[in-house]
């Protein structure tokens, strides 16, 4: 149980329980939040082994081909990211960040900073600080007292915006403040950095999207930016900025988070790549489910692309870094435009080298491991993304967005679903000759191997719990076996089966936008077991990495 001052109680209900906060700004800062005392917090004895699950990487990439205008862009694009950094501690932890780091050294300190908070984010979200509870599930978007039966008898606007905020008013009443009120001075701020930013692109479809990128930070209205985003091709810097995923509302899953990606494209990569995204069509219409859960076509303008990031920030930066991309999540705007897939070359690459091959040697059978690839890698995370533009956004019995209906477990199954029809994919084709790299032993056994890799973030976050139902799945079906000496071996025919099986599981359920059989799912599939859990341990006790952190900004690009 959280340790609380009198005065921080007495302050936490002055500003919520007996009036509105005086402005937007506290309401995003303040308002019922309980803020622990100024304790000096000690890490707990079960988090000290941790410290260290982290591999530094110097997150960098030769700039020399941009101009000296274009470095300065990179430049002010950053600027811009450390400011959704700040933002999404603001929404991720309902304390003072400065508070909180200021009184910690060292490797505690730098843990905090990576889990922007006290929470361990690849230990299911538990304190690794004394003083401190367990996360609340909606993080700082809603009221830490908010119960669901409150939240879903409440009638008020904004109620599932992705960009509010859930406050009380003086009456004990929810009501919403839109993030471009809440945070109205950074995001000016932010959105001043882009248009000077704007002045420096190049490429004139870039500049357009930095401008209405700028606007939407202003007026909470981000769809006409998604849709001029979806309009560039020629750029070769590119920025993710924003809010965007909702994976820390882990309450409803309906209020993004901000985050930052600044990107400079991989020429050579981007153009191996294209070729894939006139497929879509195809492979939508050849998903193994009924023709119902299909019926929705796939914009034609998705792009593929691979880039060096050169910044992280906020959500993205949180605890496990993202490696490939797929957005805008706007419905309407994948319908009609598809997306854009960023994979992210060299953070790929970082994790292949530090944390895949290691984790290879240690789990998977030795006469398989010839199968483990950076090729194979590249493309199952690459599908992965490719994926979620497959299938269903709209439920096929008036229930609404897939994402409404399935509620919290929809990025969870959204993410079961990438994964498994990423792979889907890759098989098609493969056996089409359309994509010739390697062969398919190669990328099932990657496959396993990733599955090993992820699941060490923990069974709380949306790509742990997917990954689970997907490890249990496949141990089900006997996709693969685990041999007397703890290694495992891929069956390659199994495991095609049942492939092929969970894609339709999945699509059927977001389809039905079934609730209740997706929770079952994850209650009977999506679980640690013992076998697994001690296979995990010897990964730790080989030392090797659950993730990377950054060095990065400025300085280490010589800007």
């Amino acid at each position: 149980m959280k340790t609380f001052a009198l005065s921080a109680l007495a302050a936490t209900f002055l500003l919520s329980g007996c009036g509105q906060p005086s402005s937007p700004q506290d309401a995003a800062n303040t308002a019922d939040k309980l803020i622990p005392d100024n304790q000096q917090h000690q890490i707990l004895d079960s988090a000290k082994t941790r410290l260290d699950i982290y591999a530094p990487v110097e997150l960098t990439s030769s700039l020399s081909h941009l101009s000296n205008q274009q470095q300065q862009l990179v430049g002010k694009l950053i600027d811009a990211a450390k400011i959704m950094d700040d933002l999404f501690w603001q929404q991720a932890y309902y304390g003072d960040k400065s508070e909180l780091l200021n009184g910690l050294d060292g490797k505690v300190k730098n843990f905090a900073d990576i889990n922007y908070g006290p929470w361990d984010r690849l230990n299911n979200e538990k304190p690794f600080l004394s003083g401190f509870d367990e996360k609340a599930a909606g993080a700082n978007f809603y009221p830490q007292d908010l119960t669901k039966a409150e939240f879903e008898a409440a009638d008020f606007d904004g109620k599932q915006s992705l960009y509010t905020l859930v406050r009380r008013n003086d009456a004990g009443e929810l009501y919403s403040v839109p993030y471009s009120e809440a945070y109205a001075a950074p995001l000016k701020q932010a959105a001043q950095y882009l248009r000077e930013a704007a002045q420096l692109a190049e490429s004139e479809a870039f500049a357009k999207y930095l401008t209405m990128r700028a606007d939407a930070l202003v007026s909470n209205d981000y769809q006409p930016s998604d849709f001029a985003w979806m309009d560039m091709s020629d750029n070769k810097i590119d920025v993710v900025i924003g809010p965007i995923e909702t994976y820390e509302d882990q309450l409803y899953g309906y209020r993004a988070a901000f985050e930052a990606y600044v990107l400079v494209k991989d020429l050579a990569w981007s153009e191996k790549l294209a070729k894939y995204a006139q497929y879509l069509p195809q492979l939508q219409r050849e998903l193994p489910v009924a023709d119902e859960y299909k019926q929705e076509v796939p914009g034609s303008g998705a792009q593929l692309n691979a880039y060096d990031v050169v910044y992280y920030a906020g959500h993205s930066n949180a605890g496990s870094k993202t490696i490939a991309i797929n957005l805008p999540n706007d419905e309407q705007v994948q319908l009609q435009k598809g997306t854009r897939r960023l994979q992210l070359k060299n953070a790929m690459r970082a994790k292949f080298d530090k944390i895949l091959l290691p984790i290879a040697d240690q789990l998977i059978a030795p006469d398989q491991r010839q199968h483990i690839t950076f090729d194979a890698f590249f493309a199952n995370t690459m599908f992965h993304e490719v994926a979620h533009g497959l299938g269903i956004k709209n439920t096929i019995n008036d229930k609404g967005t897939v994402r409404a209906a399935l509620k919290e477990h929809a990025s969870a199954l959204e993410e079961g679903k990438a994964d498994i029809l990423g792979l889907y994919m890759v098989t098609q084709l493969v056996e089409q000759g359309v994509l010739t790299d390697g062969k398919l032993e190669d990328y099932y056994t990657t496959f396993l191997a990733g599955i090993f890799r992820s699941v060490r973030f923990g069974a709380s976050s949306a790509h742990g719990k997917a990954n689970m139902i997907r490890f249990n799945y496949f141990a089900d079906k006997g996709a693969f076996s685990r041999t007397e000496d703890g290694h495992y071996r891929v069956n390659m025919e199994k495991m095609r089966q049942a492939m092929t099986d969970l894609s339709a599981l999945i699509l059927t359920l977001q389809g039905d936008g079934d609730y209740q059989g997706v929770d079952q799912l994850f209650k009977q599939q999506g679980n640690i077991g013992e076998q697994l859990a001690a296979d995990l341990t010897r990964l730790s006790d080989a030392d090797i990495p659950v993730d990377i952190t950054f060095k990065q900004g400025r300085d280490v690009l010589g800007l």
